[in-house]
């Protein structure tokens, strides 16, 4: 079993940015590939970054150039780094991971960008 426990969020102004974090528990973090998910009001959940065990990055495409996915293997930590922010990135955001077929979630933590 995996738990993930987000921190981070916050309300900032257009043009800012925030650093989120994911502290993972258990020893099989380092072979856990990691992501950020988001939901807005009345949207669907989307996927924003992605980091694989071995570091491998992927972003969707409203964030690429703005947003940083990365982690620490010796804090079983992983981050999304967001700069630039703007008003259409307000939204709760998630971590997520998958072991062995089960999807593990983090609790979310709000992120509100001021126009």
């Amino acid at each position: 079993q995996v738990q993930l426990v987000e921190s981070g969020g916050g309300l900032v102004q257009a043009g800012g940015s925030l650093r989120l974090s994911c502290a993972a528990s258990g020893r099989i973090f380092r072979i856990l590939g990691m992501a950020w998910y988001r939901q807005a009001p009345e949207k669907q959940r989307e996927l924003v970054a992605s980091i694989t065990s071995n570091g491998v990055t992927n972003y969707v495409d409203s964030v690429k150039g703005r947003f940083t996915i990365s982690r620490d293997y010796g804090k079983n930590t992983v981050y999304l780094q967001m700069n630039s922010l703007k008003p259409e990135d307000t939204a709760v955001y998630y971590c997520k991971t998958n072991n062995l077929g089960t999807d593990y979630w983090g609790q979310g933590t709000q992120v509100t960008v001021s126009s």
